[in-house]
């Protein structure tokens, strides 16, 4: 009996582990690093057992099911993978390509680290606590005209609908006949099951690249919709799903600059006029205290916003959110200008000038001494040290590496002779930066003076250009921006995704909020604090109102705004060389010289934060400069990856201490824009013949 039981058990044991090993796939695995350059390593999988169609599961979210490889890999860092076959067995692992050259060690150390504070930046506090489904979902599937792309020529033309509107259909059904010029005739088959809605008639152009409204339009080649018998969860490649968050940091800047507009009764509106007088020098005192007029003071700060930002980013955020995003953008731009109009105030009467002329100011400034008086002298102290040293950490990244780095890269692909030449190119830009740094803040002034008005004109112009020789398309192009701001597709975002693209762009372009601009604002002549926020208004609606909106306009207006699989500079570029032939190398310059004002302006910025923590002297001061200069020529160098992306954040948490200090101190704004409101009114004020 026992020797039967016995039996009984080791059969039983075999089957087990024989049920456990039949699970199992056996995959072979490759782990690649083919240079010291920084993600670009790469995973290959092959199964050697199993049936065929396998799916594979990445953690990377823009690696597809059925892709056996992963590539551009950031290495050091950890990435897995559940293979399955088709009867249900799997293989899992988690594989790490190991970092080899310096770059890659330290984008594989930072990676970590931008992600801990990227949960921080970008949670979204609103899903957390149940008030909305993140998830995006899709009602239908959309239909749209195969081979078409946002630069063809060819006519797409509905030639017959073999079902009827209405009818449902299967997967794999023919639904349409679709003639595509040189491209052939096309029968279009249904991806899934549901019901159709057809968008053309018989005989009706998909796309015809002769039609204003089709070339900008967006998703102008959709023709037909298959609506799901209930939603569909929105994936990305791997199939998770597509969430659409409200980023905290967002919510943070936009609630603020709202708060700010409503409680310094819309000053962003009803000020206007008198900040452009102020620009213009019509209040410019003499002998006030200070060492830069109200122009200069807004052209270093604009120099600092106005940047690859308005070019590159908001290419990105148009491909992300469609023409819809540029709508929000420019509501965001506009709230904007209260939250300068406040930091700037501050600034200036929180400012120490010094027995040799030298001014220190800023949000260090208004943040410890402000609360101070209330009595909050020691969050005062900490919030002033905490936006210290991220002011430090910003200038050395997003202001200095993150400028070379990318003004390196495009001009190096408009100038061969530069391919491979970016310590060369460092040490030159760190030789014109340094010329201009070691004069101090006077120096900056003159040369943001006439180098921001310049390249604004020079970019504006071609905008307009652009813009003008495509007149004709701007009821379609405004149609598509307000339609797309309030009725987006689910690939798009839907209504929150758009407005989340656009409010975001406009947040970290003009940067207002992150207390940066004040520290420029403070050097300025004059002794009225808020003349001086007055000036600082006008920078959000430079930077987006304008130069971020002309951006958008040129890739709407000329249909780009829908061309795939290219972003950033590259996408902008194409939109003014599709009309401009030979902008894509003044641009090139611009986007130089946007690069080196902000390093310029930026420079101050990082220095006023850094005397603080490390003392005023004037020694103190040149080993700032020289570090400055040394990380000019390191990010044109080397690629940097997830220390950029670091460093970049910073400048977005600086917003933290800055904010709380402002809401603090609102009231008293308040009252002093009140007094100088009457000193206006009542012709106190002193004003220019």
């Amino acid at each position: 009996m026992k020797n039967i039981k016995f039996l009984l058990f080791l059969i039983s044991t075999i089957l087990t582990v024989s049920s456990v090993y039949s699970q199992e796939l056996e995959v072979d695995v490759k782990l690649i690093n083919p240079s010291s350059e920084i993600d670009d390593a790469i995973i290959q999988l092959r199964v050697l057992n199993g049936e065929e169609p396998f799916t594979y599961k990445w953690s990377k979210e823009d690696v597809k099911l059925n892709s056996s490889s992963a590539l551009d890999l950031v290495e050091g860092i950890p990435y897995s993978v559940t293979v399955t076959d088709a009867k249900g067995k799997t293989f899992k692992g988690e594989f790490t390509i190991e970092a080899e050259s310096i770059a890659e060690h330290f984008n594989g150390t930072f990676k970590p680290i931008v992600a801990g504070l990227g949960e921080v930046l970008f949670w979204d506090p609103f899903a957390a606590v149940g008030i909305y489904d993140p998830i995006v979902y899709k009602d239908f599937e959309q239909i749209f005209a195969p081979g078409w792309n946002a630069d063809t020529q060819e006519k797409f033309k509905l030639e017959k609908w073999l079902v009827q509107d209405g009818a449902k259909v299967k997967k794999g059904e023919k639904i349409a006949l679709l003639s595509r010029g040189s491209l052939g005739d096309v029968e279009i088959e249904a991806p899934v099951n549901g019901t159709l809605k057809q968008l053309n008639k018989t005989g009706e152009f998909v796309y015809n690249p002769e039609n204003k409204k089709h070339v900008i339009e967006t998703n102008a080649h959709l023709f037909a919709r298959i609506k799901y018998a209930d939603q569909v969860v929105l994936t990305h490649p791997n199939g998770n799903p597509v969430k659409n968050q409200i980023p905290f940091i967002v919510i943070w800047l936009i609630f603020g600059a709202a708060f700010f507009t409503i409680r310094m009764g819309f000053i962003n509106i009803r000020g206007f006029k008198h900040a452009l007088q102020l620009a213009k020098g019509k209040y410019d005192e003499p002998g006030a205290p200070g060492r830069i007029t109200h122009f200069q003071a807004l052209a270093t700060a604009v120099s600092a916003t106005v940047g690859l930002g308005n070019i590159a980013g908001v290419a990105v955020a148009i491909s992300l959110g469609g023409a819809g995003a540029t709508f929000w953008m420019v509501v965001a731009g506009l709230l904007g200008m209260s939250s300068k109009f406040v930091e700037c105030t501050l600034g200036v009467k929180y400012r120490f000038i010094s027995k040799e002329g030298r001014i220190f100011g800023g949000p260090m400034n208004y943040l410890r001494h402000g609360l101070e008086k209330r009595n909050l002298g020691k969050l005062g102290a900490f919030l002033a040290g905490f936006f210290a040293i991220l002011g430090i950490g910003a200038s050395f990244g997003g202001g200095n590496m993150f400028q070379s780095n990318q003004s390196f890269e495009i001009l190096s692909n408009q100038i061969p002779f530069l391919v491979g030449k970016g310590p060369l190119f460092g040490v030159v830009l760190a030789i014109l930066v340094g010329v201009v740094i070691i004069g101090g803040i006077n120096s900056i002034a003159k040369v943001t003076g006439k180098v921001v008005p310049i390249m604004a004109a020079v970019y504006v112009v071609g905008a307009l250009i652009v813009i003008g020789i495509n007149i004709d398309n701007i009821g379609p192009a405004f149609n598509a921006i307000i339609s797309g701001a309030f009725s987006p597709g689910a690939l798009k975002g839907g209504f929150i995704g758009v407005l989340v693209v656009g409010f975001q762009r406009a947040a970290f372009s003009n940067e207002a909020g992150v207390g940066s601009a004040a520290i420029a604002h403070s050097a300025a002549k004059t002794n009225h604090p808020p003349s001086e926020g007055f000036v600082a208004l006008l920078e959000p609606f430079i930077d987006t109102v304008v130069v971020c909106t002309l951006t958008a306009l040129v890739l709407i207006f000329t249909g780009k705004h829908e061309l795939t699989g290219v972003s950033g500079v590259e996408l902008t570029s194409s939109a003014f060389g599709s009309v401009i032939s030979w902008f894509p190398y003044v641009l090139s310059v611009a986007v130089f010289l946007f690069a080196f004002s902000t390093m310029i302006s930026w420079s101050y910025y990082g220095m006023r934060s850094w005397t603080y923590i490390f003392g005023k002297s004037s020694r103190s001061e040149l080993i700032y400069k020289l570090l400055f200069l040394l990380f000019v020529v390191l990010g044109a160098s080397v690629s940097l990856g997830a220390v950029l992306d670091f460093s970049d954040m910073m400048i977005l948490a600086m917003s933290f201490p800055n904010i709380i200090g402002l809401y603090i101190l609102s009231g008293e704004v308040r009252t002093d824009l009140k007094e100088y409101l009457v000193k206006l009114k009542s012709g106190k004020l002193y004003t220019r013949s």
